[in-house]
């Protein structure tokens, strides 16, 4: 094999394996923002454990069949960045979103959801849902909620109880 085949092969393998392991991926146009808005984006991303790369449409169609995902190929034309996360399912989704929200020129094409096929209004839709700590607070609000509403009955009838023996 030449080095150039070879060479591919491998970015292909590279991105078949981030397709495998990644817990959620973004696909985005990037076209149209500076050179500093692309670097803020990547920053923010980079913060939260997120890796945004530029990839050959062609290389990352192969890796897309190749790791089973060639629905992605439908959104594969023009300048695309792809967002791979490994651990947060929502963090690429929701800083995308954001970022879109105050630079119109970022479009957020389609995306993959712990390994299944997501379009746009779906991302979206992940993008705005409450973090996970804020998930966890609304669960603990929701199982404390019997247990103060007994509490306040319980010191309800003790106060009237009290009051009938006054």
């Amino acid at each position: 094999m030449s080095k150039a085949i070879e060479a591919k092969q491998s970015v292909v393998d590279e991105i078949t394996g981030k397709f495998e392991g990644a817990a959620s991926v973004v696909v985005v146009d990037y076209r149209g923002l500076t050179v500093s808005q692309v670097t803020e984006l990547r920053k923010q991303l980079r913060d939260a454990g997120v890796e945004f790369k530029v990839y050959k449409n062609t290389l990352v169609r192969r890796a897309a069949e190749t790791a089973g995902h060639a629905e992605l190929n439908s959104v594969l034309t023009g300048p695309n960045a792809i967002a791979f996360s490994n651990e947060d399912v929502i963090a690429p989704a929701r800083i995308i979103n954001n970022f879109a929200k105050e630079n119109e020129q970022l479009e957020i094409k389609a995306g993959l959801i712990e390994g299944t096929f997501a379009s746009v209004e779906e991302v979206k839709a992940l993008a705005e849902l409450p973090s996970r700590d804020g998930l966890l607070s609304m669960l603990l609000s929701v199982l404390q909620a019997p247990m103060r509403n007994f509490a306040l009955a319980t010191k309800a009838v003790a106060e009237q109880k009290e009051e009938q023996g006054a």
